[in-house]
């Protein structure tokens, strides 16, 4: 059995019409002004940006929740975007393919804001 971390995603309904494509298992390409993937480290932070940012821009948010092997997301910085629980990991746009190759189980949709 696999270590795994927790990680969310405040995610729109474009990029969520590309995970469900994908069988729920992989997160889409970056667009080109797009150099970071970046899940979250905390459940309320992605609420905040889904809710807060996502339904204002396209009527819409959800947040998801994926496992990653531990280990291979260590090898990624933590950045802390605000507050103590304002966390990042950030992932290079060029590294998310290798990214997605180390998700485990599926993407979940755990949130909807409308």
């Amino acid at each position: 059995m696999t270590d795994t971390l927790t990680l969310w995603r405040p995610t729109g309904p474009q990029e969520l019409e590309l995970v469900r494509a994908s069988g729920w298992r992989r997160w889409p390409p970056r667009l080109p002004d797009q150099p970071i993937f970046y899940p979250v480290l905390n459940e309320d932070y992605a609420v905040r940006i889904a809710r807060d940012w996502n339904v204002p821009a396209s009527g819409v948010g959800y947040v998801t929740r994926f496992e990653v092997e531990a280990a291979f997301a260590a090898r990624y910085p933590v950045r802390q975007a605000g507050g103590d629980t304002i966390l990042e990991l950030w992932v290079p746009a060029e590294e998310l393919e290798e990214f997605n190759d180390h998700l485990v189980g599926t993407i979940e949709v755990v949130r909807e804001f409308r």
